[in-house]
């Protein structure tokens, strides 16, 4: 009787465990389609019409113009206010910084990782790795410019190593970064 209780706590502990993450899952969008559905409503009852449309592209609008409005007013400043905060702490700095700069590579408006390339890593043994050129010009560190640095993603991993490589062992590849970063993250297995 003992463990036929216990298996029926088991048991609803794990209904409700993937109840809630249901609800966490459709809320956003239930929500959503809701207040839309308010939203379209009641533009309709401001603006009588017997077409759907008109209303539909109001709602529309009116969203983009709060969600462009909010980044520009709240979002942003939070941001800013959190990003200058951060660096302001010593050692928090450091992994903060060079965790936003790889984030804002991959992602951001200033991506770094859009020239694939296949590199010859032997003399002759015609082994090659793909990576990405993120500094053509290294005479910061004072080196000379026939050396750029390529960063290597790892396969499986969201990670990876960086390599100064001569430039004439480098050749560009005619492909997109996505592709190129999918083929290399997947290991080779993903069909470009």
């Amino acid at each position: 009787m003992k463990s036929f209780m216990q298996s029926i706590k088991t048991l609803i502990r794990r209904f409700s465990a993937y109840f809630i993450k249901g609800l966490l899952l459709i809320a956003p969008i239930g929500l959503t389609a809701y207040v839309v559905y308010l939203s379209v409503r009641f533009v309709r009852n401001l603006f009588p019409s017997d077409l759907l449309l008109p209303s539909i592209v109001i709602v529309l609008l009116g969203t983009a113009f709060l969600g462009w409005m909010g980044t520009l007013l709240i979002q942003t400043p939070i941001l800013q206010f959190i990003d200058k905060a951060l660096e302001r702490i010593p050692l928090i700095k450091f992994i903060y910084t060079s965790i936003r700069d790889l984030m804002s590579a991959f992602m951001g408006n200033e991506k770094r990782f859009n020239k694939p390339v296949m590199v010859r890593m032997g003399e002759s043994d015609g082994v090659y790795k793909l990576g990405f050129i993120t500094q053509k010009n290294l005479k910061i560190l004072g080196i000379q410019d026939e050396i750029c640095a390529v960063y290597m993603p790892h396969s499986y991993n969201f990670s990876g190593n960086l390599f100064l490589i001569e430039t004439s062992r480098i050749k560009p590849l005619d492909a997109s970064t996505e592709d190129v970063m999918k083929f290399i993250v997947s290991g080779g297995v993903t069909r470009i």
